[in-house]
C-alpha cells in the first residue's frame, strides 16, 4: 500500500469509528478494543499489511507513549475538582501507593515461582503490569469536573498518581539486574533521588506550573477581553511541566498530573473570589467552563474573570481530550500489529491471577476500615485496566538495558497481559457500571419511599 492508500485507510477507520460511536458505547467492546482489532487485522496474523515490533523501535515507542501518558494525566488532573480533603482523594492515595506496592510484590512473587525468573527481573515484571492506565480508563474515570462519583474519583486519582510508586520500582529492578555494578550506596541514592525527590519534586513542579500559568492566562484573557480559542495552552502546560520535572530528575508523569490539578485549583480560586450572585444558586458553584455561554452576559465585576478562566479550562480540556484519544488510538493499532511477535500463553494466566486475585486482594487490604461499601471495594479491585502505561514501562526498560532471552519472554508475557486487560475489562466495564447505576437508583427510590 502506498501513502495515499494508507491515508485513505486511516481516514476510513476514523470515520467509521466516529459514525459508529453510538453503537460502540452501547456495545460490549470499547473503541480501544476495536482499534486493537484493527491492528490485528493489519498485522502478521491476518492480512500482513504491516510489520511493527515495539521492542525493535523501543526508543520511539517510549517517546510516543510518554506523550500520550502526559496528555492523559494532565486531563485526569484537570477533571478532578473535589477538595483535596475529600475522602475519594484519600482512597486514591491508598490505591496509588500501598495497594500498588502490594500488587507489584504479589506479581513479582508469582512470576518468580511460576517461571523461575530472577528476583530483579520478576520485580521489573511486577512494576510493569501493576499500574492502572489513565489513558484507556475513559469509561471508569471522571467524566468532567462536575462528576464527584466516589468510585470514579478514586480510580482517576489512582491512575494519576500510581506512576509515582511503580516507576521507581522498575528503576530499582534495572539497577539490581546488574548485581556486579550495584553497590549499597546505590540503594540510598535510589531512595532519595528516584523515590522521595521524584515524587515530591514532580508534584510540586507540576502544581506550581498549573496554578501560576492558569492565573496568568486568566488575567491576560480578562484584561484583553480575549474570547478566541487558545488550544495551545494545554500543550504548553504539558510540555513545560514534563520537561521541567525531567530536567531535574523528578517525575514527569506526576508533574503533568499535578499541572492539571494546579490549573483546576486556579479555576477554583477565581470562582470563589468572584462569586456570581446574579446567577441562580444551583449554577453558582458549577465549574467555570460550564458557565461559558455566548448568550449569557455576566455583568458582575468578576464576570469577566470567571468567563476567562472558563475559556482557559475549556480550551485545555478540548485540546487535551482530542490529543489523548488520537494518540491512544494509534498506540492500540500498533499494539494489535506487534501482538503477533509477542503472544504468550503464560501471560494470559498471569493476567487472570492479577485481575482476579492480586489486585482485588491488595485493594481490599489497603481500603480496610476506610468507610467504603464492600461492593465498591470489589468494583475498584476489578476495574484496574492496564494499557499504554505498561507499554511505556516496557520500552523504558528496554532502552535502559533490559535484554536477553528471559527479558524477551517477560516482555511477551507483559504485552499479552495488557491485551487481556483491554479485552476483559473493556467487555465487563459497561455492564458493571450499568448494574451499579441501577442499584443506586433503586436504593434512592427506596429511601424516598
Amino acid at each position: 500500500m502506498n501513502f495515499l492508500a494508507w491515508t485513505a485507510a486511516t481516514g476510513g477507520l476514523l470515520l467509521l469509528m466516529s459514525l459508529a460511536s453510538g453503537w460502540i458505547h452501547r456495545g460490549p467492546v470499547t473503541s480501544f478494543g476495536l482499534y486493537l482489532f484493527a491492528g490485528v487485522l493489519c498485522g502478521p496474523w491476518m492480512f500482513n499489511l504491516l510489520q511493527i515490533d515495539i521492542i525493535g523501535h523501543a526508543e520511539l515507542a517510549a517517546h510516543i507513549t510518554e506523550i500520550t501518558m502526559a496528555a492523559s494525566l494532565f486531563i485526569t488532573g484537570l477533571k478532578l475538582r473535589l477538595p483535596m480533603s475529600a475522602h475519594a482523594w484519600r482512597v486514591g492515595v491508598r490505591l496509588a501507593f500501598p495497594a500498588m506496592l502490594l500488587t507489584v510484590a504479589g506479581m513479582a512473587c508469582l512470576i518468580h515461582w511460576i517461571t523461575g525468573f530472577s528476583w530483579p527481573l520478576s520485580l521489573a515484571f511486577g512494576a510493569i503490569v501493576a499500574p492502572t492506565d489513565p489513558v484507556l480508563a475513559s469509561l471508569i474515570s471522571v467524566n468532567d469536573a462536575r462528576d464527584d462519583d466516589a468510585l470514579r474519583v478514586a480510580l482517576s486519582s489512582e491512575a494519576g498518581m500510581n506512576d509515582g510508586s511503580a516507576l521507581p520500582l522498575l528503576m530499582l529492578a534495572l539497577l539490581l539486574i546488574q548485581p556486579e555494578a550495584f553497590q549499597l550506596g546505590d540503594f540510598s541514592t535510589w531512595a532519595v533521588k528516584d523515590v522521595i525527590w521524584a515524587i515530591g519534586g514532580g508534584l510540586a513542579i507540576g502544581y506550581l506550573f498549573g496554578r501560576v500559568i492558569g492565573v496568568l492566562a486568566t488575567h491576560l484573557r480578562s484584561a484583553h477581553e480575549d474570547v478566541a480559542p487558545n488550544d495551545f495552552l494545554a500543550l504548553a502546560l504539558i510540555a513545560l511541566s514534563y520537561a521541567a520535572a525531567q530536567a531535574v530528575d523528578a517525575s514527569g508523569f506526576l508533574a503533568t498530573f499535578a499541572a492539571g490539578v494546579g490549573l483546576r485549583r486556579a479555576e477554583l480560586r477565581v470562582t470563589k473570589r468572584f462569586p456570581l450572585e446574579e446567577l441562580p444558586e444551583e449554577k453558582r458553584y458549577l465549574p467555570a467552563e460550564a458557565l461559558v455561554n455566548p448568550n449569557q452576559r455576566l455583568t458582575q465585576r468578576g464576570g469577566s474573570m470567571v468567563k476567562s478562566v472558563g475559556l482557559v479550562v475549556s480550551d485545555a480540556l478540548s485540546f487535551g481530550d482530542t490529543m489523548e484519544r488520537l494518540l491512544a488510538a494509534g498506540m492500540m493499532v500498533v499494539l494489535g500489529i506487534t501482538l503477533a511477535h509477542h503472544w504468550n500463553l503464560t501471560g494470559i494466566g498471569l493476567g487472570l491471577l492479577l485481575f482476579v486475585v492480586v489486585r482485588p486482594l491488595a485493594v481490599w487490604l489497603t481500603t480496610w476500615r476506610c468507610e467504603m461499601p464492600p461492593m465498591r471495594r470489589l468494583l475498584i479491585g476489578w476495574l484496574g485496566i492496564r494499557g499504554i502505561g505498561s507499554i511505556n514501562y516496557i520500552a523504558y526498560a528496554w532502552v535502559h538495558g533490559l535484554h536477553g532471552p528471559q527479558a524477551e519472554q517477560m516482555v511477551d508475557m507483559a504485552l499479552t497481559l495488557v491485551v487481556c486487560s483491554i479485552i476483559l475489562h473493556g467487555i465487563t466495564v459497561t455492564p458493571l457500571l450499568n448494574w451499579r447505576a441501577a442499584r443506586q437508583a433503586a436504593r434512592a427510590e427506596h429511601d424516598e419511599t
